[in-house]
């Protein structure tokens, strides 16, 4: 049976994912556009600039685990992802890669009641920082796979892995099939998210964690030994492989973590855990927990991090961002701004969001996957005032 404060959670969160500050500033503001279309909407819209030295490469792969039936669409038969690859690449060659379709962007915004006034084409057409089937850079370099919150597309977290890339990592984010609310996939497929008519109770949360998780195994397994990833295999060191994902692709890192030892460590992006005690599987490899100070502090009623800090044994962190919210974590805010959509009530903005979630998400991949000493994770810094750490 389900707590009163576990369905509290559920509701919270799926409250969060569908109909966020940022989304409910967009209505508003699309109204206002409505009355004032005499002031256009940009068409510059750009990603914020890697800061690692390497340009970056992208692939996009479709993979197909021929050995599971899609849960949520039996009938289509096996299961299948889109995996956007980010990579180092010996130099900036060839076509910069795409933001998302028109079809997706198109469904993102009809999805929040945006339809027909911020154009699909503006979305879509945001500059990236990587260029498409660029050649890899010489050497061998860590994994990071990336999973996005619930009913979202992997495309949010595109400036999270391009910089990710750019600093000598190869990052893979994954779209998991009828989990967004629209990915495109071969064969002309735009698949939407069937799984969002079928998820209410925390026990059906936890349904998608375990999907996902198996889904980021067989992830890793394609891209260190199978024969999809081509050249890329050759350039990934299958002995240090991270994880990090945003809201329930938290709850995914941990996951993963849990069902699979060839993952080192993770990253938690204000979601919560749904699957106890997934915290205690992980032994004693590091995790961080990075969220919202409103919804992740340790008196909130909505969060679950202070049972899943007791079971973390080895290095870990709770770290909470003041001013921030949901998707504060992702891309959305940073665009947003640029269309002069911030919302005022959110103290944090679209810029501020990116930069702690780059540095604190990029020191803790180099300390633990690289093994280069981060100043940073040792405790609150005048540079991040934002950042509290948290001892419960």
């Amino acid at each position: 049976m389900i707590s009163r404060h576990r369905r509290a959670t559920v509701a919270t969160l799926l409250t969060l994912a569908l109909s966020a500050p940022l989304f409910a500033t967009l209505a508003a503001s699309a109204n206002a556009a409505q009355a004032a279309p005499q002031v256009p909407y940009s068409s510059g819209l750009e990603l914020p600039s890697p800061a690692g030295p390497y340009p970056v490469g992208g692939r996009t792969l479709h993979l197909v685990d021929r050995n599971r039936t899609d849960p949520w669409v039996p009938a289509a038969g096996n299961r299948e992802l889109m995996v956007t690859v980010s990579y180092p690449a010996r130099s900036a060659s060839g076509l910069p890669a795409a933001y998302m379709t028109d079809e997706e962007a198109q469904l993102l915004l009809e999805a929040r009641g945006l339809g027909g006034v911020v154009p699909s084409e503006t979305v879509a057409g945001a500059r990236t920082h990587a260029y498409v089937g660029a050649r890899p850079a010489p050497g061998r370099f860590p994994l990071v796979l990336l999973s996005p919150g619930f009913s979202m597309p992997r495309t949010i977290l595109t400036s999270l892995a391009d910089d990710l890339a750019s600093r000598g990592y190869v990052v893979a984010s994954v779209d998991h099939a009828y989990e967004s609310v629209g990915t495109a996939f071969p064969g002309g497929r735009m698949l939407t998210c069937v799984a969002c008519e079928r998820v209410d109770t925390e026990e059906e949360q936890a349904v998608v964690v375990r999907v996902r998780a198996k889904d980021m195994s067989f992830v890793i397994s394609e891209l260190t030994s199978g024969r999809q990833a081509g050249a890329l295999s050759h350039v990934i060191d299958p002995s240090r492989i991270g994880i990090g994902g945003h809201s329930i692709g938290g709850a995914t890192a941990a996951a993963t973590m849990a069902a699979d030892r060839r993952v080192r460590a993770g990253v938690d992006l204000d979601g919560n855990f749904f699957l106890y005690p997934a915290a205690a599987r992980l032994g004693g490899r590091p995790f961080m927990m990075l969220g919202a100070e409103s919804t992740h502090s340790p008196s909130s009623p909505t969060t679950d991090w202070p049972e899943a800090w007791k079971h973390l044994k080895g290095w870990k962190r709770w770290l909470t961002v003041a001013g921030a919210e949901h998707f504060s974590f992702t891309d959305l805010p940073y665009l947003a701004g640029q269309l002069g959509l911030s919302d005022p009530a959110i103290p944090l903005s679209g810029e501020r969001g990116w930069r702690i979630t780059r540095d604190y998400v990029s020191a803790f991949f180099d300390l633990h996957l690289r093994d280069i000493s981060q100043p940073l994770l040792n405790g609150p810094t005048a540079t991040h005032p934002e950042v509290a750490f948290q001892q419960p």
